[in-house]
């Protein structure tokens, strides 16, 4: 068993309710070892896991009281009993005090645990914010199941004293106020991050964004793509906090990539509110690359939660913006399953850019580097699509105009021309108006510069 962190022995129970008609496009058995999974991800020993079939949830505690007495007896058949019980679902405040005093034991529901693996996780003062103010969120809402008593305090002040409030309103008032300065403290946060996009705008460089769900292994490709070595392991939530690394395309053209924070389904809604300074990088992306573990059993319905989470931000299907789907971890499919996933990413690559809805596909193994050189010819197709085709010619001295160029176009061909320097670019056009802006000597060349070229 991993080291724990403290004397309470780090045993636990994982138990996913599967309820009648809400498992949707998932396998319960899938959705058990995710669980199992989340609970790794905090050094926790899963010593046992189930699924419990829930015909109607009961108000009280979720499941039927011969299923809760059924988990009970299961604790007690262990030495030393395990201390701790996790629930693959949403509890409801009430529902959580009665399982704990059903079953004798603490108990986390899905988002206790999410938030647990978030707070273990974050570094940078930014992401431990986020953490902590989803946490205190969750908390708020959690109020009525701590405190049972809800006698008075007694207040007032001076010899008079008098009723005082509830030690409820009290706990309440003192969350609220420490969410108010969580608040403050995060809104300087976007304020600083909103000005740092908006300089990245006048920088040339693109912006490639990985975004999919936690596992699908961004991180094993974004340190494949950039050579650094962000954290990546086969752990659920291994990257928290965004990073970017600037990469060359093969043309040799510079981009920024950036890593994000893994989706997950019934992603907490205080997750999803606090991290969306985070997520927000996504919006500002060029192209957006979707990892996806085309391995997995799910996988499908773990691009269903992508979707979806892109659609709360406000990337949806009809977003112009060009859209690449890596299926990833080819080298673990058997020959058949490989074949039909190469095959289905050939015929996605019509040559028109892809979309949300419709999106451009690559079979790649971050792992092994396989299919990964192809993926970036698709993301600078995708990124030059709108590329055209411009001769410039530059004065002299042009040394620093030239390398200007170099660094951020597609250069197909110079030419000296006297002083001057004839240079024939693929750029965009926001790259060109910058250039422009920076060198208004350069002048797109004339008709006889071209003829002098062809001479």
């Amino acid at each position: 068993m991993t080291e724990a962190k403290s004397s309470e022995n780090l045993f636990a129970v994982v138990v996913h309710p599967a309820i009648r008609g809400e498992e949707g496009l998932r396998d319960p058995e899938a959705r058990l070892e995710e669980a199992v999974g989340l609970a790794a991800a905090i050094d926790l020993e899963v010593v046992a896991s189930e699924i419990a079939p829930v015909v109607k949830p009961r108000p009280a505690t979720l499941m039927g009281a011969g299923k809760v007495e059924e988990i009970k007896a299961r604790l007690d058949g262990f030495e030393p009993r395990p201390a701790l019980v996790i629930i693959d679902g949403a509890l409801t405040p009430v529902q959580h005090r009665n399982l704990e005093r059903e079953l004798n034991a603490k108990v986390l529901d899905r988002t206790a645990l999410i938030l647990e693996i978030f707070g273990d996780r974050a570094q940078t003062a930014e992401g431990r914010l986020q953490v902590d103010l989803a946490h205190l969120n969750y908390q708020r809402s959690r109020l009525v199941r701590s405190w049972t008593h809800l006698e008075r305090q007694r207040g007032g002040a001076g010899f008079l004293g008098g009723p005082g409030e509830r030690q409820i309103e009290s706990d309440r008032r003192a969350l609220d106020d420490k969410i108010v300065r969580l608040k403050k403290k995060l809104e300087d946060v976007r304020r600083t991050r909103t000005l740092q996009r908006a300089k990245r705008k006048r920088a040339p460089h693109p912006i490639v964004a990985l975004v999919g769900y936690t596992n699908a292994g961004k991180s094993t490709l974004f340190n494949r793509l950039t050579h650094s070595r962000v954290m990546a392991e086969d752990l659920l939530f291994a990257t928290l906090d965004p990073t970017m690394r600037a990469i060359d395309l093969p043309s040799g053209v510079g981009a920024i990539l950036s890593d994000t924070v893994g989706f997950i389904s019934d992603l907490p809604t205080q997750l999803v509110a606090a991290f969306r300074a985070t997520l927000e990088e996504v919006l500002e992306a060029d192209v957006i690359v979707h990892v996806r573990d085309i391995a997995h059993p799910d996988s499908d319905a773990q691009r269903a939660d992508v979707v979806k989470v892109l659609g709360e931000l406000g990337i949806k299907g009809e977003d112009s913006r060009p859209v690449i789907e890596a299926l990833n971890k080819i080298d673990l499919l058997d020959e058949d399953e490989r074949l039909d996933v190469e095959a289905i990413a050939r015929l996605s690559q019509t040559g028109e850019p892809g979309t949300l809805a419709a999106p451009v596909r690559a079979a790649i193994s971050a792992e092994t580097g396989e299919g990964v050189a192809h993926l970036l010819d698709l993301i600078e197709e995708a990124l030059t699509a709108e590329h055209e085709t411009v001769t410039i010619r530059l004065p002299s001295p042009f040394g620093a105009a030239r390398a200007w160029l170099h660094d951020r176009a597609d250069i197909l061909d110079e030419t000296p021309s006297g002083e001057d320097m004839i240079i024939t670019a693929r750029l965009s056009k926001k790259t060109e108006g910058q250039f422009f802006k920076l060198y208004p000597d350069a002048i797109v060349a004339a008709d006889d510069d071209l003829s002098e070229k062809r001479a």
